[in-house]
């Protein structure tokens, strides 16, 4: 049992101190709150919603792409960091960028030529990877400016966003009605729910684009991870599924044990250049099961993934070649972050024996990831 009252030491930014806090101290500081992050060109408010637990961990939300901004971890010295990657202001997020932390949709990751047959009609979809369609298309969900609103719960700063996408948007069929709930629980753990809702038959794979870095700075070479994954699916040069799947043993992708990043990245050539493969998570059976854990030594951060989907994405920031300045005029080199991205499989349309993606009117889709952070 938990005692009657918790003591909590908190390293307090604005003025360097510690101050120990009864439980009743800790319910009161959760909070939310909300405020103006920029204007569209069309003068459409973007809202910043900020999400602040008892020991001072912070979300910060923004309602252009139900995007996570920011999210200060603490270290085990109790210092805090930002721990993803993004920009300071809206121009930066509404310029081009690798999906620094949207919510993707309306189909995360790739579908091969932009095609797919559903219930005997072929569908074609707006091409922007070459010959492929990436991350819902020219405009998927992540340059959409959500609703967004306040949550109120016990013990959880909450925030939630809705945005309806229109039968034909981007080539997808159905007007589909989607809800993603970002809670921050007292216990460092940011929870992602994802609802939604159709009115015909349409593809849908929607996950969280955040860029990780837990040291909040340099590279995540020495970052290292385990996978709960025993199997991964191969791809071609355009970074396309074969349809196999196939054990992660005796290749680069073996993640099962502790291994950092950076002790296997340079065995990759060409296409990708480093890790951008998904992989197949254990006895995935859509119950919230543990997936990942990602730790720093060097700060002592670290977060676990826990998810209901069948898949995760390991990308390790291939593409970022110092262009984009971020938070801080920070120049963001190559490997300056990481992504776990909780998915069903790339192309999965177009791939029977993959598990299914097609939602129909009548069905509800409803995925849930958490991020579990702590330090030692």
């Amino acid at each position: 049992m938990r005692a009657a009252i918790l003591t909590v030491a908190i390293s307090c930014a604005n003025i360097g101190t510690i101050r120990i806090l009864s439980r009743s101290q800790l319910l009161k500081e959760t909070s939310v709150e909300s405020s103006i992050f920029g204007k569209m060109g069309d003068g459409a408010d973007v809202e910043l919603f900020t999400l602040k637990n008892a020991r001072g961990t912070t979300a910060k939300i923004i309602s252009y792409g139900a995007t996570l901004q920011g999210l200060w971890m603490p270290d085990r010295t109790n210092k805090f960091g930002d721990v993803v990657l993004g920009f300071d202001d809206l121009k930066g997020y509404l310029g081009p960028h690798p999906y620094f932390g949207g919510t993707i949709g309306r189909f995360a990751n790739r579908i091969a030529r932009g095609k797919f047959t559903l219930d005997g009609r072929e569908y074609a979809l707006a091409l922007n990877d070459g010959a492929n369609t990436l991350h819902g298309g020219r405009q998927g969900f992540n340059r959409k400016v959500w609703k967004g609103e306040i949550v109120k719960g016990p013990r959880t700063a909450s925030a939630k966003f809705t945005y309806v996408s229109t039968d034909g948007e981007e080539g997808f069929p159905g007007t589909l009605a989607v809800t993603v709930v970002y809670a921050l629980t007292d216990e460092d753990e940011l929870k992602i729910d994802y609802t939604a809702r159709t009115d015909k038959a349409t593809p849908l794979n929607l996950t969280n684009h955040s860029y990780f870095n837990l040291a909040g700075k340099g590279d995540i070479l020495s970052h290292v991870l385990q996978l709960n994954a025993d199997q991964y699916t191969p791809v071609d040069p355009t970074l396309i599924p074969t349809g196999e799947i196939v054990p992660v043993k005796g290749t680069p992708l073996d993640f099962t044990q502790p291994t950092a990043i950076g002790a296997r990245i340079g065995q990759f050539a060409g296409n990708p250049s480093g890790y951008d493969h998904n992989f197949v998570l254990n006895d995935a059976n859509g119950q919230l099961k543990f997936a990942a854990r990602l730790r720093d030594p060097a700060s002592g951060r670290q977060m676990e993934v826990w998810t209901t989907e069948p898949g995760v994405q390991l990308y390790s920031g291939n593409f970022l070649d110092g262009t984009i300045q971020g938070k801080g005029g920070v120049a963001y080199q190559k490997h300056a972050a990481l992504c776990l991205e909780t998915q069903h499989y790339p192309d999965s349309v177009n791939h029977p024996n993959f598990p299914s993606t097609i939602l129909r009117p009548g069905s509800v889709f409803h995925q849930e990831t958490i991020l579990k952070f702590s330090a030692r």
